[in-house]
């Protein structure tokens, strides 16, 4: 009986320690909010990196600064809409309780041709200096960009492979899934 009390306790335990972590979420605390100066900051930043690991010629020199607006110009655009996303929630704007799908599939159509002007801005501004460069910057660009991409918003597709992997190995060495079943209907 004694056993059967201490189990009881250690499982309530676990499952309560679980949902109060669950339920803390450090990436919705609204204090820690990037604020414009330090989105500016983190720009410049990323910015430098590139064009430091580039080790651009006198002549590559030339054609950096179209690049470097376009990408400016971008990340301008997107802290804009972030702005307005932010300001519409503290100001109080609920969205409608049924909302209208085709003002919505327009709305989205307005800023998906806003990001590719800004996009297509970028490839244009980039493309003489991309000519320019040898293998070895090539090299470093594509690893530059794809190191921002992991560390920024491109690493949860990571996470969700491996995961999707994981799902597989468990189904391989048990035969079954995790809920017991072999996936046949």
């Amino acid at each position: 009986m004694k056993k059967l009390v201490l189990a009881t306790l250690a499982a309530l335990t676990v499952a309560g320690s679980t949902a109060v972590y669950a339920h803390q979420r450090p990436w919705a605390d609204r204090s820690a909010r990037v604020s414009a100066e330090d989105r500016a900051a983190l720009t410049d930043a990323r910015l430098a990196a590139i064009k430091a690991g580039l080790k651009l010629t006198a002549d590559q020199e030339k054609l950096w600064p179209p690049v470097e607006t376009a990408v400016r110009d971008f990340t301008k655009l997107r802290a804009d809409r972030a702005n307005a996303r932010r300001q519409a929630r503290q100001a109080g704007a609920a969205p409608a309780a049924t909302p209208d799908p085709v003002a919505r599939l327009s709305a989205r159509a307005d800023a998906m041709a806003a990001t590719a002007a800004a996009l297509k801005k970028i490839a244009d501004a980039a493309d003489p200096l991309y000519k320019t460069l040898d293998d070895g910057q090539k090299q470093r660009l594509a690893l530059l960009t794809r190191m921002e991409r992991r560390m920024g918003r491109g690493e949860w597709r990571d996470r969700r492979h491996h995961e999707h992997r994981f799902r597989h190995e468990w189904r391989d060495r048990r035969g079954t899934d995790r809920d017991g079943d072999n996936g046949r209907l």
